[in-house]
């Protein structure tokens, strides 16, 4: 196909541009459910799909636009700019590693796993270097003596929810996506 690439990059922009609209659409969380962090929201699912389809490069990339649109244009909060690239940028391009699972038979809920887990290590690790100013703090009932529990309590409130989330209704679309894909290829 003459355009691949071009439809390749439209397809992504498409993308970027449903998980910003999503990212309107959330319900704030984290923090032993105080709102001071995180929310539960579809973000990933169109980024997720997109890596699937398009694979692990492309799907890297979307997240990265994705992240720092998302920082600039939906009340995105850091406290300097190590943590705006860390907590947005490359958090949400790590969700691009979906597309390692492409091919697969569980491809779409295997690679929300796959996503989240990478954008949860993103996040615990900004914890841990940058956020590890607020340790000792209580969290959930629990004090937190060291930045990697906090890190753990506090990216876990909203992080565990959102991938359970992400699996689930990549699960659930697996089937007519597949049905998509094919009808899509036939024609």
């Amino acid at each position: 196909m003459k355009y691949k690439k071009l439809i390749t990059m439209c397809e992504g922009a498409v993308c970027v541009a449903l998980s910003l609209v999503l990212s309107y659409m959330k319900i704030p969380i984290g923090a032993g459910f105080g709102g001071w962090g995180g929310s539960i929201d579809l973000v990933m699912i169109p980024l997720i799909v997109y890596a699937l389809r398009r694979g692990t490069g492309w799907g890297l990339g979307a997240g990265l636009v994705f992240g720092t649109l998302k920082f600039f244009l939906a009340g995105g909060v850091a406290v300097n700019w190590q943590s705006m690239l860390l907590d947005y940028s490359v958090a949400y391009m790590c969700v691009g590693f979906a597309g390692v699972m492409r091919g697969s038979r569980f491809a779409l809920p295997l690679g929300a796993l796959l996503g989240c887990a990478g954008r949860f290590a993103i996040h615990f690790i900004s914890g841990v270097t940058i956020y590890a100013i607020v340790v000792p703090t209580e969290i959930m009932g629990i004090v937190a003596g060291g930045p990697a529990l906090y890190s753990l309590l506090y990216n876990g409130t909203y992080m565990l929810p959102n991938t359970v989330l992400a699996v689930a209704v990549c699960a659930l679309l697996r089937i007519p996506l597949a049905r998509i894909e094919k009808a899509r290829t036939a024609a």
